[in-house]
């Protein structure tokens, strides 16, 4: 079996463009009720005994689309099939979430510009946020996508990443959502915003990362979920600490030192 191999990650209004070709194999990664509910064209639910099969008969030559609920296990299931051969793979961002809240918006253009759900545009009126934008901003310079994360509301995080919320959008302390994700210890909220790209190594206008918040809080799922996703361990901040520097817990400790290879001891 080769390894490392590349596979491809699009958006729910680049799915009707990769339909056109009849070649195209649509796997469905979700349960068979969420399945037999809805699912995209001539998809398929392959689980268990089903995706070895689709891994060991299917040709590789054609093209395969895969997709889950949000966006997040077909991101595992895609370096699966890229790893055993398969020439063409994409996982679509948002999952089956998204791709049905692009049909219902009626976008055909991008993500980026479509109209805000009945749901979200009345939890942005809730939350003190003009109800049609999601890039607007309350105290802080809190973004609706900062506030999701802070509250840990993992449905309004997913439509505001379909809906095109800004990733790279920092508060008026430097921090971006994942910051507010860890503080919330929502470990699905993370693996949203991982799997979609924001930087997870941003620092704030203290120098911190969420690496250095979550390990001087005693986080420590949080700092394996990061340390997990790659994040960048020797990044020090304005007075020259690095996380492992900040350390709260034996824990965090052990982890931390296990990826740098540091042998101090903690007093």
């Amino acid at each position: 079996m080769e390894t490392n191999r590349i596979f491809h990650r699009i958006c729910a209004d680049e799915v009707a463009d990769l339909m056109q070709n009849p070649e195209l194999q649509i796997l469905d990664m979700r349960d068979r009720a969420s399945f037999d509910k809805g699912h995209i064209g001539s998809a398929r639910q392959v689980m268990g005994a089903e995706l070895d099969r689709a891994i060991l008969q299917m040709p590789k030559t054609k093209p395969v689309l895969i997709y889950c609920n949000r966006g997040i296990a077909s991101l595992t299931h895609a370096q699966m099939f890229a790893d055993f051969g398969f020439r063409e793979v994409y996982s679509l961002n948002g999952g089956y979430e998204g791709w049905m809240l692009m049909q219902s918006a009626g976008q055909h253009t991008g993500l980026a510009t479509a109209r805000p759900s009945e749901r979200l545009r009345a939890w942005l009126a809730e939350q003190g946020f003009p109800s049609e934008n999601i890039h607007s901003t309350i105290a802080g310079e809190t973004t609706p996508l900062m506030r999701a994360c802070r509250l840990a509301d993992a449905a309004i995080v997913a439509e505001l990443l379909v809906s095109g919320a800004q990733l790279d959008a920092r508060n008026s302390d430097g921090n971006q959502a994942l910051w507010f994700a860890c503080f919330s210890g929502s470990l699905e909220i993370m693996d949203l915003l991982i799997a979609t790209g924001i930087d997870i190594n941003n620092q704030n206008d203290n120098g911190a990362t969420c690496l250095m918040y979550a390990a001087s809080s005693g986080k420590d799922e949080i700092v394996a979920k990061l340390l997990q996703a790659g994040v960048d361990t020797g990044v020090k901040t304005l007075d020259d600490y690095t996380a492992l520097d900040m350390a709260a817990s034996l824990t965090s400790l052990k982890l931390l030192r296990n990826v740098t290879g540091t042998s101090i001891t903690k007093n």
